[in-house]
């Protein structure tokens, strides 16, 4: 079930109205957002219902396990490791299996061999690679001592899925959600309005910027080696308005409707670009991805604890991981490369790269060298988003080919203006919110502190939504 259809319109009301007067009791809630969840993922294919239950059971098992064995290291480290081998198994086979099968082909076709295997058509299930990072958490966790096991099925299962968050994050953590599930929820009127003003912002930039400029995109990239250079550029600002409008859209409705609950899910995006360096970008970009990448990988592998070449070691390894997590092809490989790449450079340089302050904290304007800053990450994301868009890397190369070959000044779309100027506006609210948990927080504004004022924000919003919203599209971050 997607949040921009009909039938999540009708879902959600129902659940909620059940939830907070029908189901008052905290366990009764518990197994309604189960059944809910699972109504809600079913609603795409039923059968990866086992898929995810297989999941859940073997890990809330796992759980068990390392508890039974609590003083036994050796006995709860493959208690671990086969979970967690099991886990990454199914999400291989679903995922990996032709990219991996297809790539050994290739390397042996050099010496004259060629495997008898054959790809298969295998359906990838929606969130996969979410809930199962969700799955391994928890497991690791435990192991770590972290947290102790839950004896209690229902608020693990409703842990895995969650419907807000199921199919495409923010990626939680088991010591973050599970004790939520363990407490009595109460009605809180006044999140539940702020989590429906981030529904009202996410639905903007999914329905309005996202899926218009994924149409512009998606009319003009197979042409690049006929467009000017201009165009070209102009593309890519489009799609790094889709990625993030679309990807964040996602995170602000998720989150937002887990309050509608009594849910606090944890912060995904944070104005990314608004980064002055591509360090703090990766800080502000799918915080809850980053995060468990570093939590549970570049850590463990020793981070920048060792010295200078084992932390790029280090560095390498986990954004080639992170590639890989992201699709089944050389070209998200490649571009997290080039990211790792990039993060190794401000290293070396020993350009500050730590800022926890907001850009330009309590002044309209950055100043010269904050606006030079982030034209510069801008510019540097925005160029490699040609690698993911692109089909292979032999595209990549030639639409990058392109860019600089092509003649420079041409004509741009009609449209591909318009949705630029979206965007723009866009970026331009969030800039005033930059300090804000989301775009449409307003504590202690002014402005907004008029009823009336708000409301008239809240139908502007609404009506951009009701005459331009694009073509019905999947959220990107499906098929991941």
């Amino acid at each position: 079930m997607l949040f921009n259809s009909l039938e999540f319109l009708a879902f959600l009301p129902i659940v909620f109205l059940l939830y907070w007067f029908v189901f008052r009791e905290r366990r009764w809630q518990n197994m309604l957002i189960v059944i809910a969840s699972y109504i809600f993922y079913g609603w795409w294919n039923w059968r990866f219902l086992f898929l995810i239950a297989l999941t859940s059971f073997c890990s809330y098992g796992s759980g068990l396990l390392l508890e039974h064995y609590e003083g036994q290291r050796q006995k709860q480290k493959w208690v671990s490791a086969s979970n967690i081998v099991l886990n990454l198994s199914i999400l291989g086979v679903f995922k990996y299996y032709n990219f991996f099968v297809e790539n050994l082909d290739v390397m042996l076709g050099a010496f004259g061999w060629h495997l008898d295997w054959v790809t298969m058509n295998i359906v990838l299930p929606v969130g996969i690679s979410f809930y199962t990072f969700q799955a391994l958490s928890y497991t690791i966790d435990i192991y770590q001592k972290k947290l102790p096991a839950t004896h209690d099925p229902v608020e693990f299962f409703a842990y895995i899925s969650f419907f807000p968050q199921l199919v495409a994050g923010p990626i939680e953590r088991a010591t973050n959600l599970i004790p939520q599930f363990q407490q009595q929820r109460h009605f809180d009127y006044a999140k539940a309005v702020d989590g429906m003003r981030q529904m009202l912002w996410g639905f903007f930039k999914k329905l309005v910027i996202a899926d218009n400029c994924a149409t512009v995109i998606d009319d003009n990239w197979g042409n690049y080696a006929e467009l000017p250079g201009v165009t070209l550029f102009l593309l890519c600002i489009l799609f790094a308005f889709q990625v993030y409008c679309d990807f964040s859209g996602y995170s602000d409705i998720a989150i937002g409707c887990a309050r509608l609950f009594g849910i606090n899910l944890m912060r995904n995006f944070n104005f990314p670009y608004f980064s002055r360096s591509i360090p703090e970008f990766w800080r502000r970009w799918h915080i809850s991805f980053i995060t468990w990448f570093r939590d549970y990988v570049y850590f463990p592998l020793g981070g920048s604890r060792c010295n200078k070449w084992k932390t790029f070691r280090n560095i390498y390894i986990v954004w080639a991981l992170s590639g890989l997590w992201h699709g089944a092809n050389w070209t998200y490989v490649c571009w997290m490369l080039f990211h790792a790449t990039l993060l190794i450079i401000y290293n070396l340089l020993g350009i500050n790269t730590k800022y926890k302050n907001v850009v330009a904290y309590g002044h309209y304007l950055p100043n010269v060298k904050e606006a030079l800053q982030m034209a510069f990450t801008f510019f540097l994301f925005v160029t490699s988003l040609v690698l993911p868009r692109a089909e292979s890397m032999t595209q990549a190369v030639g639409y990058l080919s392109a860019m600089v070959t092509n003649k420079f000044f041409g004509s741009i779309p009609q449209n591909g203006r318009t949705y630029l100027c979206f965007g723009l506006a866009l970026l331009a609210v969030e800039w005033l919110q930059r300090d804000k948990q989301h775009a449409l927080q307003f504590p202690n504004n002014r402005l907004f502190s008029k009823k009336v004022t708000r409301w008239a924000l809240y139908i502007i919003i609404y009506l951009l939504i009701l005459f331009n919203t694009g073509q019905s599209q999947s959220f990107f971050y499906f098929q991941f």
